[in-house]
């Protein structure tokens, strides 16, 4: 189990303790979009963000705090300005409203993202201060003996409440220099955050992750494993995305296409997520039902309809063709009308795919098939396709990577609390070795089935040990038969 667990400090503090999560991760996370932090604390919500404050690089701890009833509001930290929209918006975000917390969570982003596609630096994120949800109580500023750090805590009457309503919102903030921002920082700001919960013992986490986010949202080429080759190849396309003036100065063209083929479940449709999330863009699938259809000529506009779509994206975007070949099964020898149907979509997409990245650079294509034999090459020429790469099963080594980024990533987000998901005797190299022929899927499975065993024991009313290294062996075997 050596390097399978997150790097962890624990800190101790007045009668609780704190647990601090991959500390260099936590930060190179922030310096990107603000994250948060704290988990299994439903009444605090705590994030930390990266900036530059009187011209230094600065991160920025804040918390919010819902006293009384309700649940904690949204993060203080805001782009959105003090202007009537941006008022209105962030009081709508605070009630709750999901779509107002979307704008919230994604303006600046966006922003980043456009500066970025026109090659610009991205615009310096400036620690914006505190968004005040109601009228201002009390203001205080408290000190952490250990650091010096001054955290500026701000008491506000929920809005439309008075001063002795039962509940109100309280806002945390403090700023530390990047060059000195040490795990310790963070305990002494949790310390205020505890003082004002009332908080006197227990063990909390604090850790980049801590927010909601699907797998999928997630998933990026660090996660990949057993393909080195092909996530190598995956990151030089990533990087003609994130340089387009060196792109633009030597008249390069980057892969207008990627074509991935291999068996089932060896991560061809993850690579394709991963890809997206690489270069900050967006995944838009598409499957055989979105373009075939019974009726006469409906499958070709269908077709037309999507490469229109796709001119017109002005966000980073990878359209995934899954399993092309139910797409486009296409011979060219059909007489049948069903045949030159198939023919009739398939010509349209060569037409569409000829000049895609020249009308619009935003859009990349990888399309993932099972059975390469059933893809005429004229649709997959250099020009429109000018990438393909073979996705085998992985070999041990492979094998042994996937399941350590597997079970690594099923610790980080589940091992909270004192809790312990995997026992210390988990040997990669001879799981590795029984698991031979198996693919990323497979590996996957037999964890998920390792899960479930455990849980229904629980569920049962048995306390079940952490999953040993003979109960991945047991599922690995159950898999075979």
């Amino acid at each position: 189990m050596a390097g399978l667990r997150p790097d962890h400090e624990t800190f101790q503090r007045d009668g609780w303790t704190l647990v601090v999560v991959d500390w260099a991760q936590l930060l190179a996370a922030a310096a990107e979009h603000p994250i948060e932090l704290l988990r299994g604390v439903p009444q605090a919500r705590l994030s930390l963000a990266s900036g530059d404050q009187d011209g230094r690089y600065c991160y920025l701890l804040t918390a919010t705090v819902r006293t009384g009833r309700g649940r904690p509001g949204t993060s203080p930290f805001t782009v959105l300005g003090s202007d009537p929209i941006g008022a209105i918006l962030s009081g709508r975000a605070e009630a709750g409203d999901p779509m107002a917390q979307k704008v919230v969570n994604g303006l600046e982003t966006a922003v980043r993202e456009v500066s970025r596609r026109l090659g610009r630096p991205a615009p310096a994120r400036t620690l914006a201060p505190s968004w005040t949800p109601g009228r201002l109580l009390t203001s205080n500023i408290v000190i952490d003996d250990a650091t010096g750090l001054r955290t500026t805590v701000n008491h506000h009457a929920l809005p439309g409440a008075g001063p002795e309503a039962e509940g109100r919102i309280v806002t945390l903030e403090a700023t530390v220099v990047a060059a000195v921002m040490a795990p310790a920082h963070v305990v002494g700001f949790f310390a205020a955050v505890c003082d004002v919960l009332g908080v006197s013992e227990g063990v909390y986490e604090i850790g980049a992750g801590a927010g909601s986010h699907t797998a999928d949202e997630r998933v990026t080429l660090d996660q990949v494993g057993g393909l080195d080759d092909v996530v190598a190849t995956f990151r030089e396309v990533a990087t003609s995305f994130q340089h387009p003036q060196a792109m633009a100065r030597w008249g390069a063209r980057r892969p207008q296409g990627i074509l991935l083929y291999g068996p089932p479940g060896t991560g061809k449709t993850m690579l394709a997520r991963a890809l997206a999330n690489e270069i900050g863009g967006t995944l838009r699938e598409i499957r055989t039902p979105e373009i075939l259809d019974k009726w006469l000529g409906a499958s070709e506009r269908n077709m037309k309809r999507i490469f229109q779509e796709a001119r017109r994206y002005d966000v980073p975007t990878v359209m995934l063709f899954d399993e092309f070949d139910s797409i486009i099964s296409y011979a060219g020898a059909g007489v049948d009308s069903g045949s030159h149907a198939v023919n009739a979509v398939a010509g349209i997409f060569k037409q569409e795919m000829n000049n895609l990245v020249a009308e619009n650079p935003n859009v990349i294509v990888v399309a993932t098939t099972n059975f390469p034999h059933l893809i005429n090459d004229s649709l997959v020429r250099s020009g429109r396709f000018d990438i393909k790469l073979e996705i085998r099963k992985p070999d041990a080594a492979g094998r042994a990577q996937i399941l350590s980024r597997m079970i690594r990533s099923l610790i980080a987000e589940h091992e909270v609390g004192g809790f312990r998901m995997f026992a210390d005797d988990v040997d990669l190299d001879d799981l590795a070795a029984l698991s031979e022929g198996m693919t990323g899927a497979d590996l996957r499975e037999a964890l998920r089935r390792a899960q479930m065993v455990k849980a229904m024991q629980e569920a049962r009313g048995t306390p079940p040990e952490p999953i040993s290294h003979a109960d991945l062996r047991t599922t690995l075997r159950d898999l075979h038969l």
